[in-house]
């Protein structure tokens, strides 16, 4: 890295995180893609609306059940091959599902791609995060959260056209080319990872029961959180499987504290302040930076009457707004810390909300845009100061079950979140009828309510980024700032 530029990523890291983003595109843009499809979906394949439901809750739940497999493959197999066979994985299930026959075998071929996805992002983090060793996370998330920023913003668009003009097959077949080119990139440019301190393949051996307990209970508890979403009560089509997923994961946990091998996710890295404040936020994600972003396309058609096409255009501003936060917030996240910069940005995303809130049935749509504008630079913030945060003063080794434990987090959080959100809102529309736009409103105020449940982890996280002694040592600017921190 060159001194007289030390606010940029080194090249060989550019570089890498290029490689990875383009394979990370087709899993990112696929969700947003198949969501605006689903009546399309439930209309050709003469099937009804609970039952293409499946497309996307089987995709979730192999997605949950897949992650704990990501961090032991790093270290089995190698970063490189690991990443290479998830990728070759969705590509091969993307054409399998573009060729479905009907419901169920689309169901099946989704859950391929589903177990693809859940190997594939957190073994990217690891592997960006390790070529960094541990330094200028801030930029480093900022980078890495490229495709999750443009993916909602081209997703619904490209979605809409696809759904409009040709066949819905097309949603699937689009994976193909993004994921040949991603693996002939990643085949030239990837240097092989996952070998231990002595340069030699480590020979981790699978946690099978560890497997058993938290793959399992994680698709129980997805499951659950899924049907409550639907069901809006405790019946017990919600409350086996949450049991039997409690139970499960807390034997999980016991497991994983006692075991003298390596478990498959290793939990004890939540004992670093950081990590563990980082992931009760990510966990928070779901009731509060990503409340609005379930209810705002669900307000624009149903109050507002508004096609999926053009819900999906009239939420561009909150990509742009995303993309042109992270332009300074991996710097500032670097030069100050994540604590001031996560606080600064759940601010940014509660002053939108609260007018959200106000929207109506004749809300003018400039004053939307504007409003998604502002909440996608918030949420922005927030997320990059808080994935920055999670590897914070972690060790090397750590960092793979840190991607896991931080994609497991995300996962539960968004799951809850949206079935809390939805209950609300069935709620609130059951106390308005036949005024959807105070339901929503009534909605949005819980949404507001719920963004400063995450000011109390935010205020555990670092506040000064940790200079590694080497570069205080070696630089004396550096060790001036670290000095007067």
């Amino acid at each position: 890295m060159t001194k007289n530029k030390p606010d940029r990523l080194d090249p060989a890291l550019r570089k890498l995180i290029a490689i990875l983003m383009i394979g990370a595109m087709a899993p990112l843009l696929d969700t947003t893609i198949v969501n605006v499809a689903l009546n399309t979906l439930a209309h050709d394949l003469t099937t009804t609306v609970s039952t293409v439901q499946w497309i996307t809750t089987g995709y979730l739940l192999a997605m949950g059940m897949a992650i704990p497999l990501a961090g032991w493959a790093v270290i089995r197999i190698g970063g490189k091959r690991a990443w290479l066979v998830s990728l070759a994985l969705f590509l091969v299930s993307s054409a399998l599902a573009g060729a479905a026959w009907d419901i169920s075998s689309l169901i099946a071929f989704r859950v391929l791609q589903g177990v693809a996805s859940g190997v594939m992002i957190p073994v990217l983090q690891t592997l960006v995060v390790q070529a960094a060793g541990g330094r200028q996370m801030g930029r480093l998330m900022a980078a890495v959260s490229m495709p999750a920023v443009i993916a909602p913003i081209v997703g619904p668009v490209l979605g809409g056209l696809i759904v409009g003009t040709t066949s819905w097959r097309w949603i699937f077949l689009i994976n193909i080319p993004i994921c040949l080119v991603g693996l002939v990139l990643a085949g030239r440019g990837l240097d092989d990872t996952g070998l231990d301190d002595t340069g030699q393949r480590s020979n981790v051996r699978l946690d099978v029961l560890g497997l058993v307990l938290l793959s399992p209970g994680l698709a129980a508890v997805l499951y659950s959180l899924s049907r409550f979403s639907t069901l809006h009560s405790l019946e017990p089509a919600v409350t086996v499987p949450l049991v039997l997923g409690l139970v499960l994961l807390a034997a999980f946990v016991t497991h994983a504290l006692r075991t003298s091998r390596q478990p498959i996710i290793d939990i004890r890295p939540l004992a670093v302040r950081s990590f563990g404040a980082a992931s009760a936020l990510m966990f928070l994600s779901g009731l509060t930076l990503f409340g609005a972003t379930l209810l705002v396309p669900l307000y624009l058609q149903q109050v507002r009457g508004l096609s999926a096409l053009q819900a999906g255009l009239l939420l561009v501003p909150q990509g742009i707004g995303a993309l042109l936060a992270r332009r300074s917030v991996g710097g500032l996240t670097d030069r100050i810390g994540p604590r001031p910069v996560v606080l600064a940005g759940v601010v940014l995303a509660t002053l939108p909300v609260a007018v959200f809130t106000q929207f109506g049935a004749h809300t003018n749509l400039v004053v939307i845009g504007a409003c998604l504008l502002v909440f996608g630079a918030g949420v922005s913030a927030a997320s990059i100061g808080v994935l920055a945060a999670a590897f914070a003063g972690l060790q090397p080794a750590q960092i793979p079950d840190a991607s896991g434990t931080t994609r497991i987090l995300l996962q539960i959080g968004g799951s809850f979140g949206t079935s809390v959100i939805a209950l609300l809102l069935a709620r609130q529309t059951a106390a308005h009828p036949g005024a959807p736009d105070l339901a929503f409103a009534g909605t949005f105020w819980w949404t507001a309510a719920f963004v400063v449940l995450a000011v109390a982890p935010a205020l555990l996280l670092p506040r000064r980024k940790r200079t590694p002694p080497e570069e205080v040592a070696g630089d004396p600017a550096i060790k001036g700032a670290a000095d007067a921190g």
